[in-house]
């Protein structure tokens, strides 16, 4: 069984979402841990634990950074961490996986399937094995509890409840 942990200096953990359903507002978060088993080579059966500090939160705005680590939105003081735990790694075809998996978020964990595109590996200059992977879903903020939202003049919604997830993710081999 291989072990792999994520190198959070060459990864991103990101999402957009619409606002005023014109533009996207992106964000990600810059404290984040992930874990990876796998004896396949393929990662066929490979089992993935990751999560994220609410706190580092950061949408390149103060206000609005403050605002959705309130209760409004992801409450961080009291659901401090958002999580997943894989269930199942279904490779598709070729490099493309389906990562299906519980994501807490708020404290109300939901079944997601994620899309999964592995990039390859690579030995680094410090010796080093990686393994490259770009993972992107959508879910439904709602679903999470995360219902805060204003209508604008025309009665349009502020904030989309739909949130795209984009993570380019390097995971380092453990001796």
């Amino acid at each position: 069984m291989a072990t792999y942990k994520i190198d959070a200096a060459h990864s991103e953990i990101t999402f957009k979402v619409k606002h005023l359903m014109i533009t996207n507002v992106s964000g990600g978060f810059s404290k984040f841990d992930a874990t990876m088993e796998s004896s396949a080579e393929d990662f066929s059966d490979a089992v993935i634990s990751f999560e994220a500090d609410v706190d580092s939160i950061s949408t390149n705005n103060e206000q609005r950074d403050t605002h959705l680590k309130s209760a409004d939105f992801f409450h961080a003081e009291q659901f401090p961490k958002i999580t997943f735990k894989s269930t199942a790694f279904e490779k598709e075809s070729g490099n493309e996986y389906k990562m299906k998996g519980d994501l807490t978020i708020f404290g109300i964990t939901k079944p997601v399937t994620l899309n999964v595109e592995h990039g390859g590996n690579v030995v680094d200059p410090w010796g080093q094995k990686k393994e490259g992977f770009e993972i992107e879903g959508k879910i439904k903020r709602g679903d999470f509890g995360l219902k805060w939202n204003a209508l604008t003049e025309a009665g349009g919604a502020v904030v989309s409840d739909d949130v795209r997830l984009f993570l380019n993710v390097q995971m380092i081999k453990q001796a």
